[in-house]
């Protein structure tokens, strides 16, 4: 997901995205935590997809 793609959605939008990814990473952490995770990196992908949505909500609000 690219910053120039998150920019284009509108607010309601931005959140309800930030509430799927919060999800994800979670069910990725509980994966992780009982050795069914394929590929430990996810998370770390996840967790800056977060970081670039509050960011651009951030951007918004201002």
């Amino acid at each position: 997901m690219k910053a120039a793609e998150l920019k284009t959605l509108t607010v309601e939008e931005l959140n309800e995205k930030l509430k799927e990814l919060k999800t994800e990473l979670f069910n990725l952490r509980f994966q992780h935590a009982i050795n069914q995770l394929d590929n430990p990196h996810k998370i770390a992908e996840v967790k800056k997809d977060i970081a670039r949505v509050m960011t651009i909500l951030q951007e918004k609000n201002a």
